[in-house]
């Protein structure tokens, strides 16, 4: 009997006859197919239609039900996936890289991937599932044929946060068994709980059984003999005794299935794992080939010390590939900056050779339908986003493990509320027996967690208790204040066209019970678990053990408050992201303003690192080239000191490449006396400029100026930084100036005009002020909105009219093509709150370079001496020290 409602049911078997027809799906198919099961029900009633589909019983559906239907399959059937980007190294591309799709794959029968696409099949679309085998046919090829006598390959696939990379590797696991690996090692991130759910995952994809019971693509398999042999469970990391016992009368040496470990990144697992093989296999494994998938890879893996001393982690893993004389290492993750830093020549007699990727590097693309970073912080015009301005009294900033919780913010309240109508809603659209999750992520400290989930706990135990007692009755507002700011946030945020408030208020009184308070941290006393049997809604506390590849189900609120400064860090803490079918629209993120532009800048910089690898994979470029560039992309100068601890150093060489980029004074000094300096310096500049000009849609253009008057302007604008260099602060004026000093090329000065106010800058020029919203910051400086100073098409006033056609708004293609470097002057007119402005306005420039990420030119380089070296370590170590 199934437990899904009558409305998945119904919807689950129009599903299933949907996908017995070949092909791509004809326009009005779906709506034929729902029209048939409609007009079926008419004849033969609900009653035994339920008897027809194997449920119990079937509400009437009314017709928005039928319609809600028709939109969610084509939505489902409509996901497309491209598949990904390949970037080899030059060894790599010598070698036969056709082996598994030319020879193997045909000969073969593929039983485990054939039944984990079956498995698959029936909950993703088919092009998707297309794409996973595509993709991981290119990794296999990749990754060496088991039967060649020795070989270690090393490779790193990347793809986007909570996107089904486990998926992905999933099916990888399944091709390199039906290829002939023997031992398969999934390193599953440092915390238990990721652990055991990949195990679980793996069970399902790969073995399975779990505890003897069929799951997943195991169900209804009668070949028994082909189950593959997994030495830990869901709840057991590997342990020597365990596999002992659970080996017992088992040879190695001729068993004729798969080996399956699942462990935690874990210093002492790994040595578990180590010393178990080495006791089973007296000198190095011949005869058996081994894959090794390093999942959330950036985590723990990479060496931050000394290739004498590695650190134990990244020994354990190279020390465990030695042990065979056939292996290939696969790593997973989707922020690969850390990785890239790998000393791609690094070896070691002791434990072998560093991790680096240098034989592959795959960039995998999400569906159409995955709920990604830029759908919610650049697509959705904000629909999605909460901004947040009041925890600074319970919740500060900066805070320290002894804060003292009393009291919650009014939006972490709001949030809860929302997420409370959310498994209303949720119920009342036929998704009652789906999990619902609400996420907090608030601080680094588990003692804050645990403060924080006290006082969560109170505030929702007083909502249950008046909801329960008044939520049936008529006038339910009128009897409670917990009741009446229910239906505030539902006015504020749901439709009433889809239910009515009292419709919202009955279901919630049933359920409301069900929301439990769990927290995830080392400390954790009562497990987050997400049951088979009866669905889950959970108001999650947590931090770091939340941020590394684990999976809130039904994710639908985030409340968001935590602070670093670091790309991968950040996307990391994004359990937002993955795929909301049937509930994207109910999905919110509560976030303060800087959290909010700070994720917007990173889409920006990693749709830019795509683009690079992208254009490095069309000219056959290496892994080293690609780390290379990497390395010295502006974007990413935190990842390097975020990666280096090698404290004792001097002075440190930075090497930045500006070929391709374009940075801006987005953060400008609210002190008058410096916004007239600025204004004065923009205006001495075009003083000095030549009296001709071009004047380009109201815009105006100097071209192929001396360099000198370039550097002067730079030298006398006063640029608002975090550090002398300006690394912290995103706009690194210290190297755009040595750019100007090093490269003997002459500069296009651009000077915008705007919608705003005249503004005359000398007796011939005058321009409108670019209006712009400022935001205030903390610090009292200014910050322009979304810290983007330029319009989507700035760069492309210096090209040609021809080539500003063909551009457009693209700036990356814009900067490819330009022949020399471009310095765009801005005068903005801010909102009228910032009053106090001298003329209402302010300064503010941005430098674009000409070039890309295959550009030549020598790198600019600086040396950055201790001092500066270890206060940039200073946030490094505070993120990093987290008792989470």
């Amino acid at each position: 009997m199934s437990t899904t409602t009558g409305y998945l049911a119904i919807k689950e078997h129009i599903s299933n006859n949907l996908k017995k027809i070949d092909g791509t799906l004809p326009e009005s198919k779906i709506t034929e197919e729902v029209n048939n099961t409609k007009s079926v029900i008419s004849q033969i009633g609900y009653e035994m239609f339920a008897k027809v589909i194997s449920v119990e019983s079937l509400s009437e559906m009314e017709e928005d039900d039928w319609k809600r239907i028709i939109r969610e399959l084509e939505t489902h059937f409509d996901v497309k996936m491209e598949a990904g980007i390949l970037i080899q190294g030059s060894e790599q591309q010598e070698r036969d890289n056709t082996w598994w799709t030319g020879v193997e794959k045909q000969k073969n029968k593929k039983y485990y991937w054939e039944r984990y696409k079956s498995h698959i099949s029936s909950f993703l679309p088919a092009g998707v599932v297309k794409t996973i085998d595509d993709d991981t046919d290119i990794v296999m090829n990749n990754i060496e044929n088991p039967i060649i006598t020795n070989f270690s390959r090393y490779g790193m696939v990347v793809g986007h946060v909570q996107s089904g990379k486990t998926g992905n590797y999933s099916g990888l696991v399944c091709k390199a068994a039906d290829a002939g690996y023997k031992f398969i090692v999934v390193i599953a991130g440092g915390m238990n709980n990721l652990r055991n759910q990949t195990q679980e995952r793996l069970n399902e994809a790969f073995v399975g059984q779990t505890n003897g019971v069929q799951v997943g693509a195991g169900k209804g398999d009668s070949n028994k003999n082909l189950t593959p042999y997994s030495l830990t469970t869901v709840l057991r990391d590997f342990n020597k005794h365990d596999a002992d016992r659970a080996s017992q009368g088992i040879n190695f040496e001729t068993i004729n299935v798969p080996i399956l470990i699942v462990i935690k990144k874990n210093t002492s697992t790994l040595k578990s794992v180590i010393s178990w093989l080495e006791k089973q296999y007296k000198n190095k494994v011949a005869d058996h080939a081994m894959l090794v998938i390093d999942d959330e890879s950036d985590y723990a893996s990479v060496n931050t010390k000394e290739e004498e001393d590695p650190t134990a982690i990244n020994g354990g893993i190279r020390r465990l590939l030695s042990l065979f004389s056939r292996s290939a290492y696969v790593a997973y993750t989707a922020t690969p900056y850390a990785n890239i830093f790998i000393d791609h020549e690094a070896e070691n007699d002791a434990v072998g050779r560093d991790l680096f990727p240098k034989d592959f590097i795959y960039a995998l693309d999400a569906p159409t339908n995955y709920f990604g970073a830029r759908k919610i912080f650049l697509d959705t015009d904000g629909k999605h986003l909460i901004e947040v301005t009041d925890f600074g009294d319970d919740l500060p900033t900066g805070h320290n493990k002894d804060l003292e919780v009393t009291s919650i913010p009014e939006s972490l309240k709001e949030a809860i509320q929302v997420f409370l109508l959310n498994i209303a809603v949720r119920n009342l659209r036929g998704y009652a027996n789906s999990h619902n999750s609400m996420l907090v992520h608030a601080t680094r400290f588990t003692a804050v967690h645990q403060k924080i989930a006290v006082v969560i706990t109170k505030y929702i135990e007083e909502v249950q208790e008046d909801v329960t007692a008044f939520g049936k009755l008529h006038d339910a507002k009128k009897q409670s204040d917990y009741i009446a700011s229910l239906g505030d946030s539902f006015d504020k945020y749901f439709k009433d066209d889809e239910f009515s408030w009292q419709e919202i208020i009955d279901i919630l009184t049933d359920v409301i019970s069900t929301v439990v308070i769990r927290e995830v941290h080392q400390k954790t006393t009562v497990p987050l678990e997400y049951r088979k049997d009866i669905a889950t809604n959970a108001i999650v506390i947590g931090g770091t053990s939340l941020a590394r590849g684990y999976t809130l189900e039904g994710l639908s609120v985030s409340y968001f408050l935590r602070n670093t400064v670091f790309y991968d860090t950040l996307m990391q803490m994004g359990r937002w992201f993955g795929y909301r079918s049937g509930y994207e629209d109910l999905c919110k993120i509560y976030m303060p303003y800087e959290k909010i532009v700070d994720f917007a800048e990173i889409i920006s910089a990693t749709e830019e690192l795509l683009a690079d690898f992208q254009l490095m994979a069309d000219n056959n470029m290496t892994p080293e080239k690609f780390g290379l560039a990497i390395r010295q992309n502006p974007n990413s100068a935190l990842q390097i000191t975020a990666r280096n601890k090698q404290k004792n150093v001097t002075d440190f060489n930075y090497s930045m490449r500006l070929d391709g980029k374009a940075k801006e004074t987005s953060v400008l000094s609210s002190k008058l006396d410096e916004i007239s300096a600025n204004i004065e310096a923009i205006k001495g500049l075009v003083d000095n400029l030549p009296a001709e000009f071009e004047k380009i849609n109201n815009h105006f253009l100097w071209k192929d100026i001396n360099r000198g008057l370039v550097l002067n302007f730079l030298k006398t604008f006063i640029t608002f930084q975090n550090d002398p260099l300006g690394l912290t602060a995103r706009m690194p004026i210290s190297f755009i100036k040595k750019y100007v000093e090093e490269r003997n090329i002459n500069w296009d000065i651009a000077l915008y005009s705007g919608q705003g106010e005249i503004f005359p800058l000398n007796s011939t020029i005058s321009l409108r002020k670019e209006k712009r919203k400022i935001i205030t910051k903390t610090d009292n400086n200014y910050e322009l909105q979304n810290r983007q100073v330029s319009s989507g098409n700035a760069e492309s006033i210096s090209l040609g009219e021809i080539e500003r056609k063909v551009v457009g708004t693209n700036r990356i293609e814009a900067r490819r093509i330009m022949s020399r470097p471009l310095l765009m002057l801005h005068i903005i007119e801010p909102n009228p709150e910032i009053s106090t402005i001298a003329n209402n306005a302010l300064a503010a420039f941005g430098a674009s370079f000409p070039g890309d990420v295959l550009s030549d030119a020598e790198t600019i380089t600086l040396k950055i001496n201790t001092v500066y070296y270890n206060n940039l370590l200073k946030e490094v170590e505070s993120d990093n020290e987290s008792d989470d």
